[in-house]
C-alpha cells in the first residue's frame, strides 16, 4: 500500500538519504550490505505526507530513485537513478556541459514559442499538480502525476498524465516504465529543436568521455555512429569509479514501437545525453490539434554488466509483448 509517514518515522527511515547516493554502499566491502531496518527488506515507497512533491523509492532501505516535482523546478524529474550493484546513481542531477539536464526527464523546447526545457521559468514550466503513489508491492511501486505546461501569466497549452512504475527484477536489474498521455489543450506546434522529449543525462563514469561506452540495439557505438539512427534501445555502460572490484553497470532507454513516430531517430552525445526524439530531425513543424493526444511509452533499464550480458534485447522483446 502507499505510505505517508509521520515526521518522526520519516526522519528515522530516511536518515541514510542524507549521504550522497550510494556513498555508504560503495564504502562497504564488495558483496556486503547493511541489514535493512524491519519492514524495509524489499521495496518501499513513501511521501512525507499526501500531496508532498517528493516521492522516494527504496530497495532493502537502499535508495533506488526519487521523483521530484517541486513548484520551483523547470519540470519534474527522477534523481538519483541508482545502479543495482554499486548503489551509485547512473545519472547526474546536473553537470557541465549543459547543466540544465536533470537526470531522467520528459520536457521540450519550442512548444508554441515557449521553452519547457531550459532558460528561466518565465519561458515556460511543466508544473506538477501533485504526485501520488499508486499500487505498491514488495517488488514494485507506481508513481502517478498530472502536469500542466504553461508560462506564468499564460493559459495552459497542454498537459500530460504520467504513470511511472519502478520495479526490481532480481539482484542485477531494475526497471522504470514511463507511460505518458500528452494532451493538447490548445493546438500545439513544436518546431525543430534538439531539446526534446524523454531523456537521460548519464553519470560521467559510464560515458565515452569517462571511459565507458555508448551503444544501441543495432550494434553501433559512439555518438558519430548512433546519432540520428533509429534503434529499439540505446544506452551507456562502464566500470564504476571508486567502487571495490570490477563493477560494470549501465542504463538504457527502450523506445516502444507503438510510439507515434516509431522507428524514431536518436539524439546521442558522448558526454552522456540520449533521447529518442523526432524533433531534432523535423522537416516541418509537428502539430497536435486541440483536444487530441498521443500516448508515449518508454522503459529505462538499470543493469549490471554490459547490455549483452544483461539481455537487453530479450528485455525489449518481453516488454513490447506485454504492452
Amino acid at each position: 500500500m502507499p505510505c505517508s509517514l509521520p515526521r518522526r518515522d520519516f526522519l528515522r527511515l530516511s536518515l541514510a538519504a542524507a549521504a550522497p547516493a550510494g556513498a555508504l554502499w560503495a564504502a562497504s566491502p564488495a558483496g556486503t550490505q547493511p541489514r535493512p531496518v524491519p519492514g524495509a527488506e524489499k521495496l518501499t515507497a513513501y511521501q512525507v505526507e499526501p500531496g508532498n512533491p517528493h516521492i522516494w523509492v527504496r530497495w532493502g532501505n537502499r535508495l533506488l530513485t526519487s521523483y521530484r516535482a517541486h513548484q520551483s523546478q523547470k519540470y519534474p524529474y527522477m534523481y538519483p537513478v541508482t545502479g543495482p550493484i554499486s548503489g551509485l546513481s547512473l545519472t547526474t542531477e546536473t553537470s557541465l556541459p549543459y547543466p540544465h539536464h536533470r537526470s531522467l526527464l520528459f520536457a521540450c523546447d519550442r512548444v508554441n514559442g515557449g521553452n519547457y526545457w531550459q532558460d528561466n521559468l518565465a519561458a515556460g514550466q511543466i508544473l506538477s499538480r501533485g504526485p501520488r503513489l499508486g499500487e505498491v508491492t514488495p517488488e514494485s511501486a507506481e508513481i502517478l502525476d498530472r502536469c500542466v505546461w504553461k508560462q506564468p501569466d499564460g493559459p495552459v497549452i497542454c498537459r500530460d498524465e504520467r504513470k511511472i512504475t519502478v520495479a526490481v527484477s532480481g539482484p542485477r536489474l531494475r526497471l522504470i516504465d514511463w507511460q505518458l498521455k500528452w494532451v493538447a489543450v490548445e493546438e500545439v506546434t513544436v518546431t525543430r529543436t534538439n531539446h526534446s522529449l524523454f531523456s537521460i543525462r548519464a553519470a560521467g563514469d559510464i560515458t565515452p568521455w569517462g571511459g565507458g561506452a555508448l551503444v544501441n540495439s543495432e550494434g553501433l557505438s559512439g555518438e558519430q555512429a548512433t546519432f540520428g539512427k533509429p534503434a529499439a534501445w540505446c544506452g551507456y555502460h562502464g566500470k564504476r569509479q571508486n567502487v571495490p572490484g570490477n563493477v560494470v553497470e549501465g542504463i538504457a532507454i527502450l523506445d516502444h514501437p507503438e510510439n507515434p513516430w516509431s522507428p524514431c531517430p536518436w539524439f546521442t552525445r558522448d558526454y552522456g545525453f540520449i533521447s529518442p526524439t523526432p524533433m531534432n530531425f523535423l522537416e516541418k513543424p509537428w502539430r497536435l490539434p486541440a483536444g487530441e493526444s498521443v500516448t508515449l511509452r518508454y522503459r529505462v533499464v538499470l543493469h549490471a554488466s554490459d547490455p549483452k550480458d544483461a539481455g537487453l534485447d530479450g528485455i525489449y522483446k518481453s516488454w513490447i509483448a506485454a504492452t
